[in-house]
């Protein structure tokens, strides 16, 4: 049933591999990178090689996409030494390469611009696989929707074939088919590629090793990307017990003007806190669900010739709960990071 809805998606393409792969593409020795005067991360020790495909953790705001920038050249770091290698080829994808596309141009001349010498077939056979087909490969990309202008900025990124990609949420406002075949094609890219993201799946499928952003440092995580909620919930915790220590401990402060800030901080706080709450009950139940649908699935009955239209349905539910469970999770892990956040700014 999968691989029936990935021949009917319309999108087909690959990352075409990179001409050339040094090693390392790229290395940090105790860099510093911030704006201003205001340090963001320091003393990064980090090195890419060509097959690395590392994935980046922390709370929004921790740092994640200063660190992408810092590798694409976009900062300059304040400290420490950043050694590229004579081949580096960068392909970053991020929000403003979206808002940078050109409203009059069309998918097509945005091609030509990068590779005036290709022929239109091969260009137009190019953005066929991003969905770009037909008319609307020669319509302007003013009036495209978000998900239509990523594709776009997607199609450019690939054709550039880079030996070093870097990904600041990709999969925004990208529809479901669409981040499948991205998906597909990061597993199936043969350089290295830093990623940001909030889809867990898109990270699960994609990457080998996590870092995580936290507290202006940059280190590996130790466990998988199913014990960064868990990470997560416990760094609340602890800034929550810090704060009211650090509230115990505020003897010359007005009492009552205390207890007026501790108030407000709960009510900024609490809808964080019941959205998680609420979230968790949900992941509950789906995964009960799951689990009950993965039981009736190892019953040789349901697999009977009399049976299979009773055996799609339950295969089809099944995947609808996996794809809820994947929504669900990365909705868990926005809230908590915006609600450890919080917690850090107290």
């Amino acid at each position: 049933l999968i691989a029936t809805a990935h021949v009917d998606s319309p999108f087909h393409f690959s990352l075409p591999n990179p001409d050339k792969t040094p090693n390392p593409l790229i290395r940090l020795d105790m860099a510093t990178v911030g704006y201003g005067d205001t340090p963001i991360l320091a003393d990064i020790d980090l090195s890419v090689a060509p097959a690395d495909r590392i994935g980046l953790l922390g709370a929004n705001g921790a740092g994640k996409s200063t660190l992408i920038k810092l590798l694409s050249g976009m900062l300059v770091q304040t400290g420490g030494e950043i050694q590229q290698a004579k081949d580096l080829k960068v392909g970053y994808f991020a929000q403003h390469q979206v808002e940078q596309l050109h409203d009059l141009l069309t998918p097509l001349e945005h091609l030509q611009q990068v590779d005036p010498r290709a022929s239109t077939q091969d260009l137009r056979g190019f953005l066929g696989g991003f969905g770009f087909s037909n008319e609307q490969a020669l319509m302007p990309a003013g009036p495209f929707s978000g998900g239509e202008k990523s594709r776009l900025a997607l199609a450019l990124l690939a054709y550039s074939r880079p030996n070093l990609l870097l990904l600041d949420e990709p999969t925004n406002h990208l529809d479901i088919q669409m981040r499948q075949a991205l998906a597909q094609a990061l597993q199936d890219y043969a350089g290295a590629m830093v990623i940001v993201s909030h889809d867990r799946h898109l990270l699960r499928v994609t990457t080998d090793d996590l870092l995580l952003v936290h507290d202006g440092r940059v280190e590996r995580f130790p466990g998988s990307l199913d014990d960064y909620p868990g990470w997560l919930a416990e760094q609340s915790r602890k800034s929550s017990q810090s704060s009211n220590s650090k509230q115990t401990g505020l003897k010359a402060v007005d009492h009552k003007d205390r207890k007026r800030r501790d108030a407000e901080k709960r009510q900024q706080h609490a809808p964080f806190r019941s959205k998680i709450q609420s979230i968790e009950k949900q992941l509950t139940i789906l995964r009960d669900t799951q689990e009950r649908y993965e039981r009736e699935l190892s019953n040789s009955a349901i697999y009977a010739d009399n049976n299979k239209d009773g055996l799609k349905a339950l295969l089809l539910e099944k995947a609808r709960i996996a794809q809820a469970i994947e929504a669900h999770e990365s909705d868990w892990m926005t809230a908590s990071e915006t609600l450890e956040e919080l917690l850090s700014e107290d």
